[in-house]
């Protein structure tokens, strides 16, 4: 697993990652999994307007995870605003053929830390529906710890049910 982590790496998205988008977004299981704005099916031009939103900020809060100098998945950091701006929400994504392999787990720590020193919040949170067990274990491992669970939050895929909120602080 150590190997894995060492070859995975986070960068802007480019141009040329639409096509690979376009093959690993196309897929329900990864849309079952994500917040409805996720377009599904996921198309080329989905892929371009994603690819434009997503270099357009900055600092930068979206970034492609990379493993063996490949593209197969999506993180993103993003602060709060008010009095929740000392916080920031992460949501990720990772494509089917490269899951189990402790890649978002790795891309997590990567982007806690690049969050905690360049964007200077305390907190990140991220929320998961209460299916989505992998997610969960994922977060877990990267060293969030379970903070709320929000009943009958989410309606997702006709079906309403539980968001499990998960928390990591900036050590002191």
């Amino acid at each position: 697993m150590e190997q894995v982590q060492k070859s995975i790496k986070l960068r802007s998205f480019r141009q040329n990652d639409a096509s690979t988008l376009v093959t690993l977004c196309n897929n329900k299981k990864i849309w079952d999994n994500v917040r409805d704005y996720f377009p599904h099916p996921y198309t080329k031009q989905d892929a371009m307007d994603f690819i434009k939103s997503a270099t357009a900020k900055r600092p930068q809060e979206i970034f492609a995870i990379e493993y063996e100098n490949q593209l197969v998945g999506c993180i993103g950091v993003h602060p709060q605003t008010d009095v929740y701006r000392l916080s920031a929400e992460i949501g990720y994504w990772i494509g089917e053929p490269f899951w189990g392999m402790g890649i978002a787990t790795r891309a997590i720590r990567l982007v806690v830390t690049y969050a905690f020193n360049t964007l200077g919040v305390l907190k990140i949170y991220a929320g998961c529906f209460d299916f989505n067990l992998a997610s969960q274990k994922v977060l877990l491992k990267a060293g969030f710890q379970e903070e709320a669970t929000l009943k009958k939050a989410v309606f997702k895929n006709e079906v309403l049910c539980n968001e499990i909120r998960y928390a990591i602080f900036k050590p002191e």
